[in-house]
């Protein structure tokens, strides 16, 4: 008696593994366990500060290098329209450049959202000027006060002090969404959100950088890493708290000193305590707050002293 197959049936059994195989290796892993294989893979969604943006999205990039299973998705809304994503519990993290607003807090425990405040990095807030511009070199937080204020009466530069130029000032910045703006007019106007209207607002630090760029009497302000990253287009206005001799330049050995006052902040994530719950975004944190500090200077912010990271990194543990 024959033992073996037909040349019909060993087809018609290679077609059935083929088939077969194909029908499990479709089958995609969820979005909080590990592939079949022990490697990592879901999505990480993060939104929020433009000022973050570069820390993350560089981090991003190498981790999904090393895990391919990860997509890590990286949105810009602003501070603020990432923590309205966040205390929804739409996003897993929000980039900030500000801390979260009570309100903020009052919505997470709302919506049942826990979350991790953890700090990353730290930002000088730049004051900046054309590169054309040969009159201003160094403003004073009173000076600048007096520009952004709401209802300045400031128009031109001579307004600002008459042996400059009268030249009409055009003024750029974030917008109201932005944790940049919440930090700037807090620490310079008195008040979080206190500003004249009269402004070109931009949620896009680039946007801001091209407008500077494009007028002689322009002024803007924005994170450090956006004048680093354009610079030969862009003058640094050095920042004094009182008389001109005591102006400082935010450089990363003023900003880490402690000398660039008073716009040096942190930079901060905020993380929902159950995404942390998915393998892939535990690793993803992890990754960040140790390969990913390599990142922070390469992007053009400030690291943590080792006492400031090593207790965000116990937060996280």
């Amino acid at each position: 008696m024959r033992t073996g197959m037909n040349p019909f049936q060993a087809i018609s059994l290679i077609v059935l593994l083929v088939l077969g195989g194909c029908n499990i290796k479709d089958v995609e892993p969820t979005a909080t366990s590990p592939s079949a294989d022990g490697s990592l893979s879901g999505t990480v969604a993060i939104d929020g500060s433009s000022t973050v943006f570069p820390i993350s999205q560089a981090v991003a990039e190498e981790f999904q290098k090393e895990n391919s299973g990860v997509k890590v998705v990286v949105g810009t809304s602003g501070t603020g329209g990432g923590f309205k994503k966040f205390v929804l519990g739409e996003i897993d993290i929000n980039d900030a450049s500000r801390p979260i607003k009570q309100k903020e807090i009052d919505a997470c425990k709302e919506n049942g959202v826990e979350y991790l405040e953890l700090k990353i990095a730290i930002d000088g807030l730049s004051v900046v000027v054309n590169k054309e511009n040969d009159f201003v070199d160094c403003l004073s937080v009173e000076q600048l006060k007096k520009i952004w204020e709401p209802n300045s009466t400031i128009q031109n530069w001579s307004d600002v002090n008459p042996a400059w130029p009268d030249k009409k000032i055009k003024l750029y910045g974030p917008d109201t969404d932005s944790g940049t703006f919440d930090y700037f007019t807090e620490t310079i106007c008195g008040e979080g959100g206190a500003s004249r209207t009269d402004y070109n607002p931009s949620a896009d630090d680039n946007v801001l950088v091209y407008g500077v760029s494009g007028d002689k009497y322009s002024l803007g302000y924005f994170g450090y890493a956006y004048y680093l990253g354009n610079k030969e287009k862009l003058k640094i206005v050095a920042i004094s708290t009182g008389h001109e001799s005591n102006c400082v330049v935010p450089t990363n050995e003023s900003i880490e000193m402690g000398e660039y006052v008073p716009l040096s902040r942190p930079l901060l994530l905020y993380v929902n305590k159950a995404s942390m719950d998915k393998p892939h975004v535990a690793a993803f944190m992890k990754y960040y707050l140790n390969q990913g500090q390599a990142l922070v200077n390469e992007v053009g912010y400030v690291n943590l002293s080792q006492a400031d990271l090593a207790e965000t990194q116990a937060l996280l543990e």
